[in-house]
């Protein structure tokens, strides 16, 4: 699954100001909400601070991927947040935090959110697609960068899937 076909436009803010954490994860359930993956945001919000809870989700170099599996979410998804001062999240760099992304993944079989963790951190990996994104001037232009990256560092496994499977259809971005 691409990261692009779950992240949508409404569910982007790229001047986000939330001046701690508790607001910065409250901005990006609102954000969630608005794509329209969740069933009960209460619900999700709970979840999502007990994985917190956990063990912050705010991996270091300016990132933070917060997620949670559960039956409040209707549909896998994603939102994401810039914040250009960066706010504390715990991170165990101990570093602010200023890229975000939420995932939301429902309580089935599959892993759909281990997976989107996995395509994303392999990306962010990449000092030149974080500046990309935080430089991005729009949603649409945060996407485009998304999708760039994404096909290039995945086109072998588009490549290599089972030809039963019929090939996904993509967004094409103007």
């Amino acid at each position: 699954m691409k990261i692009v076909d779950l992240l949508k436009v409404e569910s982007i803010d790229l001047k986000a100001q939330p001046k701690d954490k508790a607001a910065a994860l409250e901005h990006l359930i609102t954000l969630m909400e608005s794509g329209g993956n969740l069933l009960d945001k209460d619900e999700y919000r709970a979840c999502v601070l007990r994985r917190e809870e956990e063990g912050s989700t705010g991996i270091g170099e300016g990132i933070a991927i917060p997620h949670a599996k559960t039956s409040a979410v209707k549909a896998p998804g994603l939102a994401a947040m810039l914040v250009k001062d960066g706010v504390d999240f715990d991170s165990l760099d101990g570093e602010p935090a200023k890229l975000f992304f939420l995932i939301a993944a429902p309580d089935t079989k599959d892993n759909v959110h281990l997976d989107v963790l996995s395509h994303l951190s392999m990306l962010l990996m990449n000092d030149n697609f974080r500046s990309e994104l935080l430089n991005a001037g729009s949603a649409k232009d945060f996407l485009a960068v998304i999708d760039k990256y994404e096909n290039e560092k995945f086109e072998d496994e588009e490549e290599e899937a089972p030809a039963a499977e019929p090939p996904k259809q993509r967004k094409v971005l103007a």
